[in-house]
């Protein structure tokens, strides 16, 4: 906790909205006493260790982990996650974005009840497709969802007011088709005002946490982590979180490589040979040449430095050859 709320003045003063996803980690011994989850990757379900994540939506930067979890404690991470996050900033996050299998609908009202705005997807059943496929045609408004690089940008949509079981009160429905899918996308959402096509593009943000994921598996190794004990998960995965950070720090300071994954940081900026020359009041890093060296020139990375306490209060100078 007090590592986000250090680096929330930095990365997120105002933050946009936050997506939220679980992921189970499987687990590769002998039988275990796990829970059973279903693994994409596998396309099977299987023992795991069920992890949850949010990313902070404008900075795309991972903000919280729990791998502490169990099938029946798996609805309430969501509210949990927002009492950590006023705990940490004093204030309930704005918007939040997640699929149908984060929350039940009690849930979803609880948050309603919070004044904290969501969109969500709902289960395309049967018998709502049906009723939908029943509208004429004229029912269907259309609307352009100009996101670049997407491929889907012609849509139709019919918008409604539907009660849900669990849930106090009206909830909006947003029924889309044409993006992609054979059966129409139902958007769940607690805001009225902001315009259909507002909210597709909202929850289109939500990728970020997928890709976030993707980054986490493939250059954090998080899939390989391999202990039956939830909590010895739940310490890599807060380590993971701020492996993230510290790469999203580095990008925010990189001119032109703000939106770079870790990866290719660290191809590009962190593995770089050197020497390193200790002395009384300071390290004095001296990196090698390589084509990258005037734009970690430019950032400047040692201005301002600032005593390490594990470091006998050294500060760090970088040169260059």
């Amino acid at each position: 906790m007090r590592w986000v709320k250090v680096l929330a003045p930095v990365f997120f003063p105002e933050p946009e909205g936050f997506s939220l996803d679980f992921h189970p980690i499987p687990f590769r011994g002998d039988s275990a006493a796990l829970d059973r989850h279903y693994l994409p990757l596998q396309g099977k379900a299987g023992p795991s260790v069920l992890t949850f994540f949010a990313l902070e939506q404008k900075s795309r930067c991972l903000c919280y982990a729990n791998a502490n979890l169990t099938r029946a404690d798996q609805h309430g991470e969501l509210m949990r996650f927002v009492e950590f996050w006023r705990k940490v900033t004093g204030s309930a996050p704005k918007w939040l974005y997640f699929d149908s299998k984060v929350v039940d609908y009690r849930e979803l009202s609880r948050l309603n009840q919070s004044a904290i705005h969501f969109v969500t997807i709902r289960r395309r059943r049967a018998a709502i497709v049906r009723r939908l496929k029943g509208h004429p045609t004229s029912a269907w408004k259309k609307a352009v969802i100009d996101i670049p690089k997407r491929c889907h940008t012609q849509i139709s949509y019919i918008e409604e007011s539907v009660q849900l079981r669990g849930y106090e009160g009206p909830i909006r429905q947003v029924a889309v088709t044409g993006l992609g899918r054979d059966r129409p996308t139902l958007f769940l959402s607690n805001h009225f005002e902001e315009t259909p096509r507002e909210l597709i593009i909202r929850y289109a943000g939500r990728n970020r946490i997928e890709g976030g994921l993707g980054v986490s598996v493939n250059f954090f190794h998080l899939d390989c982590l391999a202990s039956e004990v939830r909590l010895n998960v739940d310490l890599d995965a807060a380590l993971t979180v701020i492996g993230n950070s510290c790469y999203r720090w580095l990008a925010s300071r990189l001119s032109g490589f703000e939106r770079a994954d870790p990866k290719q940081l660290y191809r590009r900026f962190i593995e770089t040979a050197g020497t390193v020359t200790t002395q009384n009041d300071r390290l004095t890093v001296q990196l090698d040449r390589q084509s990258h060296n005037p734009i970690l020139r430019e950032a400047a990375l040692d201005r301002d430095p600032t005593p390490i306490p594990w470091l006998d209060h050294r500060t760090i100078e970088f040169t260059y050859r």
